[in-house]
């Protein structure tokens, strides 16, 4: 039965790019990624999975990292495509990064199916482990999307996980396309049914115009959340250009220092109104600067649920501009831009706080989840 699941998931939730966007050769003793720019603190790895499979990682490093960010990408994207991100990520969060190809996509073995999602992010979870000495308390997994699938089904079974983050998640695959109110046998990746089981904060970031997978699915996913950590909803931001909005860089930051600074405590979350000092920037090129930042409890959201839509193909590329000399200005979570759970999306500015300067000519709009497309069988 879980045979017959997966080849339908993979009929409607899958859609690696073809031709890959990369190729991975040895080079002097190490594997090397063509097509994206060489740099020193990224290895390239390929890590065997329980069902077979060889998947390719890219583990970036950063000198001042405390934690570590294990990122399972949208489902029409490959390491190729995210590499930039990933490395923009590393820098500006301060953390370590590791992000890898799901079997069947960019350089990575087997097909892609819901299963081997499961067994390709438990692969290069344990190789955090057992090659960089990463622990668990000190691991963030990080899913986007369909990413959200994998993500989730790992978090249930760490019970010292340092924390998760749900970009644009899924409820489940079915509720993609359909407003069901039942979990079906049938269904994949039923994260409704397990983020109750997640033991860690964990931070929702939706955008209020998402056409692709709805709103909804992030509220609801949050409501159900056991530690909730102030959510992002991005008013207007729609699937795939979520990076666009400067909220999205400084709410990533702010999460990741609270949660830098927070122990793992049974039955409590780091709240997002205590005062924190600003962190020094492993970055040469920003210099630190006192935070304005005025934090008040996040008050449940009460605006009506929309109803899941037939996703529809996103794939415009999104720009991300940048500016050292921006200003410090008050924070976009203050009562005068946060009311009812939304944040206002800025007006349209030249910078945001220099995150994406690399990311100009990339095309962060990878994720069509579960296009009710036709296959060729």
């Amino acid at each position: 039965m879980g045979g017959v699941t997966s080849t339908v998931a993979a009929k409607f939730a899958f859609f690696p790019p073809n031709p890959p966007s990369y190729a991975v050769v040895e080079s002097g003793g190490k594997l090397v990624m063509r097509g994206v720019v060489a740099r020193e603190n990224v290895d390239i790895l390929k890590v065997g999975t329980k069902r077979g499979n060889q998947v390719v990682a890219v583990y970036i490093k950063n000198p001042g990292a405390a934690l570590t960010v294990l990122y399972s990408h949208g489902n029409a994207a490959d390491l190729g495509q995210m590499y930039d991100l990933f490395s923009e990520l590393s820098l500006h969060l301060r953390v370590n990064l590791l992000g890898y190809d799901y079997s069947g996509y960019g350089q990575s073995t087997g097909k892609p199916t819901e299963q081997n999602t499961y067994a390709d992010i438990e692969a290069v979870y344990r190789c955090l482990g057992e090659k960089y000495g990463v622990k668990e308390e000190d691991v963030i997994l990080y899913g986007q999307s369909v990413g959200s699938g994998p993500t989730l089904d790992l978090a249930t079974r760490l019970p010292k996980l340092r924390a998760v983050v749900l970009h644009s998640p899924i409820l489940s695959g079915l509720r993609v396309m359909y407003p069901v109110k039942h979990t079906y046998w049938f269904d994949i990746y039923k994260n409704i049914d397990k983020i109750p089981l997640v033991n860690c904060p964990t931070f929702v970031i939706h955008g209020t115009a998402d056409d692709v997978v709805d709103w909804s699915h992030g509220k609801q996913l949050w409501e159900l959340c056991k530690e909730k950590y102030e959510p992002l909803w991005v008013k207007g931001g729609n699937h795939c250009d979520l990076e666009l909005y400067p909220q999205y860089i400084k709410h990533l930051k702010k999460f990741i220092s609270v949660i830098e600074k927070s122990h793992l405590r049974k039955g409590s979350v780091p709240l997002p109104d205590q005062q924190e000092k600003p962190r020094n920037s492993t970055d040469f090129r920003e210099i630190s600067r006192p935070s304005t930042d005025q934090r008040e409890k996040f008050r449940p959201c009460t605006d009506q649920k929309e109803m899941p839509r037939i996703s529809t193909d996103c794939r415009e590329k999104a720009r991300i501009s940048t500016d050292k000399r921006e200003k410090s200005r008050k924070s976009v979570d203050r009562p005068d831009k946060f009311c009812n759970g939304l944040y206002q999306p800025e007006k349209a500015r030249n910078s945001i706080d220099r995150f994406g300067e690399m990311m100009r000519s990339v095309g962060l709009c990878n994720i069509d989840c579960f296009r009710p497309t036709a296959t060729a069988v």
